[in-house]
């Protein structure tokens, strides 16, 4: 069903996932285009972010953010056009980078908008993808926190990931040995010979974890973990003295009702922590970072335009499709980043 100007679609939770979200989670709504009042900006989405930490979101257990309520829109970051503008700063026409959700039209105050001018908008879904909070998670997770020194061993996880391939792109212009880790032959093919990755290895292999260790000879100094599960089991045991983990997911475990069965590695956890000294720090890209967005984007814009990175999206046409997209990018169907195009609008 195509985007259409005298009606709004929204995508809104319907009921709480256990386990595994399915399709009976969300709902389909249509209704009439929300009125800007005085002071605010009439938002037309074009593209949709679909990412990992929306499944978070759906639970209710506390978290850094509330959780979306029951028949509230699912929220996302998205690529929107002015369509009717009543503030000082956003024109008619004008393309910006907001919070709208998975929806066709939303109201804001201009708070928390991002405009997009210059090069961007030549590949305005890039935005959302290397430009926007995946770039900007890889960026500073790998440079503040995982700080990668020339030569040294950086795992990636998930690295044909919008987040992973982003870090480890960053890794080997630092000039580190960078390892990846991805589910599947094609996708690791493509980290070695798109990404420019030094090795790539399919964690649904029998024999992953002592692949890992045979490819990192030297050991690991920065793991950036988004995946968790048993691709964390066989990376803690090469970490080196003083090694890094950058932690900004655990996607392995988004589903998970019970707690993981077999033997408690929490005391091996800890007796690695200790007698490595080793930093670990989870982060929230808005939350800790926020006010470094600036710095993170005039240094990206100036390796995308000297053609430094690599970046594949994975779009889907149609709002109606973000649920089983949604659902397929949790169980590692996509390649890249994951995005609804929900019109077809160019700059």
């Amino acid at each position: 069903m195509p985007q259409d100007k005298q009606t709004n679609r929204r995508i809104v939770l319907a009921s709480r996932p256990h386990g595994a979200p399915t399709e009976a989670n969300f709902r389909l709504e249509t209704g009439h285009v929300p009125t800007p009042a005085a002071g605010q900006i009439l938002l037309r989405t074009v593209w949709l972010s679909l990412d990992p930490y929306m499944r978070g979101r759906m639970s209710e257990g506390p978290s850094y953010v509330p959780p979306v309520a029951i028949n509230e829109v699912m929220g996302a970051g998205t690529v929107a056009i002015v369509e009717h503008s009543d503030h000082p700063d956003y024109a008619e026409g004008d393309w910006v980078v907001s919070h709208s959700g998975w929806q066709d039209f939303a109201l804001s105050d201009g708070k928390d908008l991002f405009k997009l001018s210059g090069p961007v908008l030549k590949h305005p879904s890039w935005a959302l993808g290397m430009l926007g909070m995946p770039g900007f998670t890889a960026y500073m997770g790998l440079l503040d926190i995982g700080q990668p020194q020339p030569g040294e061993t950086v795992v990636v996880a998930a690295a044909t990931g919008a987040v992973g391939s982003i870090v480890g792109q960053i890794a080997k212009l630092k000039g580190c040995y960078v390892v990846g880790i991805a589910g599947g032959a094609d996708k690791c093919r493509y980290a070695e010979e798109s990404l420019g990755f030094d090795r790539c290895l399919d964690h649904r292999a029998g024999d992953f974890a002592e692949s890992l260790r045979r490819h990192c000879p030297e050991g690991i100094d920065v793991y950036f973990e988004s995946v968790g599960g048993k691709v964390f089991s066989a990376v803690l045991p090469l970490m080196n003295t003083k090694g890094r983990i950058p932690v900004c997911g655990l996607i392995a475990d988004y589903n998970s009702t019970e707690p993981a069965a077999g033997p408690n590695q929490l005391p091996q956890f800890q007796g690695t922590i200790l007698r490595k000294r080793l930093r670990v720090q989870g982060f929230i890209i808005t939350q800790d970072y926020g006010h470094r967005f600036g710095e993170f984007f005039s240094q990206m814009s100036q390796w995308v335009a000297e053609d430094r990175f690599v970046f594949r999206e994975d779009s889907v046409e149609g709002l109606d499709h973000a649920p089983e997209t949604f659902i397929g990018m949790l169980e590692g169907k996509n390649f890249g980043k994951v995005l609804i195009r929900v019109a077809g609008d160019q700059p």
